[in-house]
């Protein structure tokens, strides 16, 4: 049979559809978070104050609706304060005046001094420093240099070689002499003249999370290794006080109130009181003497040796004795407090529900540490202050920022510096208990500093180079300088200029400022024109007292103060 006309030729190939683009897999894993420059789960903020009127019903804090109860909790987060800063003030009496010296006596006076410049330098700080909810506690930065007075005048110029009041007035007069490069600069105008807050116009959310990641981490010391001197009271209290806080308050909402608030006030008090039992039935008769020092509750001396009353006052060791040469290692560990400040703030404002600090607020806070400096060398203090990274890290504990709580801690502070006897039965904490807050309150300092990555580019490898390099270097460099150090205090420095060592001793042992330095430097010199990804944009304005509206809200002084001041000292 032929062809025919109705025959269908077959329809030419189709050409092949593009494959499908694939899914993006961010969308389908849940919601993208936005940037929040202020933390939205806190109960209390910065400016989120109890009363001060409502002081006559102190105990009915069980009813959060009732407006007395305000006042109850703050008194009682004002306590919690107290205890936090406590520990490390106990720390550094306890490591250093035996060194010099010192008696249990002299160990308790030292404490009551610390705890008195504390409160005092603590309400200058939230009144008209930095306004951050920041307590001002006692600084370990200031013990390198600390050491190199009491080796040079150990043999040289007493009489005995124990004499404490000798080695305090000399420690007294590098207070006196070294506070004026801090004080003038700082009050007028720092961020045009003053080192440390020049370098703060570099900063950028890429140097800020370096530094105060390494303001917690740094004081990994003061963790674990510290609570491991008496594992058995240590631990529990670690575990006790996540169990507390975290889990059991999800029980009931009167629950989540009280634990969420209070955790570590109860805890506390339920180790310190195992710890008591194993002191009494003899469970440390038979272990080294390191172990009792550290597990018992009856080996600090504080409570038979502390005075009952005894108010600190100017020059209560003697005259100041001074030599030239060490004001230079002052110098460089007052630069460190500074620096490690500097971090501190910026957690702490990230934690109180706040803004960045901006420079002329750094410029005033860090002036006024200059000021504090001068009243401890009045007062004999052993070491200088600094904002306490502890503290800060109870406001995130407890989700309360309020800036009027830390205020009253300051009362409890000066309240027990001068009746000596109660402030001793707190100071007989075991050192192990509160190793064991560090190692959660340093940690929340630490993540807090990881939120400002938020602000910048988190993709870019130039980013995530300098982050390295900074978060590594910070953390490698001073563990170097503190291996290094021999018993004596001497660091890996050694020239024949003593003041030379220990400036640089002190600077490369602090990991706040090694990240300071090393992130600044790569921040603006390693394609420093990427300001969008390095998060200029969002942080330019916290550079100026008028870039953003809520500066003013946060940071001015309070009473209408600046209304009357010249606008340098704003």
């Amino acid at each position: 049979m032929g062809e025919t006309e109705n025959h269908h030729h077959p329809p030419p190939p189709q050409a092949a559809a593009p494959p499908a683009a694939p899914p993006n897999l961010a969308l389908s894993r849940g919601p993208t978070w936005t940037p929040a420059e202020q933390l939205h789960q806190l109960q209390y903020c910065i400016h989120s104050n109890p009363s001060w009127r409502q002081f006559l019903f102190p105990f009915c804090w069980l009813c959060d609706q009732n407006p007395t109860c305000f006042t109850a909790q703050a008194l009682l987060l004002a306590f919690q304060h107290y205890i936090v800063n406590l520990g490390t003030t106990v720390l550094i009496a306890s490591n250093i005046v035996p060194l010099m010296g010192g008696t249990h006596g002299d160990k308790a006076r030292v404490i009551q001094v610390l705890l008195f410049m504390s409160g005092i330098n603590t309400l200058l700080q939230t009144l008209i420093g930095s306004r951050l909810p920041t307590v001002m506690g006692a600084s370990i930065a200031y013990t390198l240099p600390l050491f190199s007075i009491i080796n040079d005048y150990n043999d040289e110029d007493f009489a005995s070689p124990h004499d404490y009041e000798n080695h305090s007035r000399i420690n007294d007069s590098f207070f006196l002499s070294q506070h004026h490069p801090w004080v003038w600069p700082g009050m007028g105008g720092a961020d045009k003249r003053f080192l440390l807050i020049l370098l703060s116009r570099f900063f950028s959310p890429i140097v800020v999370v370096p530094v105060v990641c390494l303001v917690g981490l740094g004081l990994f010391a003061r963790g674990f290794p510290l609570l491991g001197n008496c594992v058995e009271i240590g631990l529990p209290m670690l575990i006790l006080l996540m169990i507390c806080q975290q889990y059991l308050k999800r029980i009931h909402s009167r629950a989540h109130l009280i634990l969420e608030r209070f955790a570590l006030l109860l805890c506390i008090g339920i180790v310190w009181a195992f710890a008591a039992i194993l002191t009494v039935s003899g469970a440390y008769n038979n272990v080294k003497p390191a172990t009792k020092q550290s597990c018992r509750t009856d080996r600090s001396f504080l409570m038979s040796s502390a005075p009952w009353i005894k108010i600190p006052y100017p020059f209560q060791w003697g005259t100041p004795i001074f030599r030239a040469s060490h004001v230079f290692g002052m110098l460089g560990a007052a630069l460190v407090s500074s620096a490690e400040s500097t971090g501190t703030f910026f957690a702490a404002a990230r934690l109180s529900g706040a803004t960045a600090p901006p420079a002329h607020v750094l410029s005033r806070s860090i002036g006024l540490q200059g000021i504090g400096m001068l009243l401890e060398g009045l007062f004999g203090s052993l070491v200088g202050t600094t904002a306490s990274v502890e503290n800060v890290g109870l406001l995130g504990l407890t989700h309360i920022g309020s800036r009027r709580v830390v205020q009253i801690s300051t009362a409890f502070m000066i309240f027990f510096s001068i009746f000596g006897k109660f402030g001793a039965f707190f100071a007989s904490i075991p050192l192990p208990i509160f190793a064991a807050i560090y190692c959660i309150l340093l940690g929340i300092v630490a993540a807090s500093g990881i939120t400002f990555i938020q602000f910048a580019n988190s993709n870019s490898m130039r980013n995530i180079y300098v982050l390295g390099v900074s978060l590594f270097l910070g953390l490698s460099i001073p563990q170097y300088f503190v291996t290094s150090r021999t018993f004596d205090g001497h660091g890996p420095v050694r020239t024949n200029a003593v003041w030379f060592n220990d400036i640089l001793n002190t600077i490369f042992s602090s990991p706040a400022t090694v990240a300071i330095i090393v992130g600044t430097l790569l921040d603006n010199t390693l394609e420093a024109n990427h300001v969008e990804d390095r998060g200029i944009p969002w942080w330019k304005p916290f550079q100026h007292s008028k870039g953003d509206v809520r500066t003013e809200e946060f940071y001015s002084y309070p009473l209408r103060i600046n209304e009357y001041l010249p606008s340098r000292f704003l």
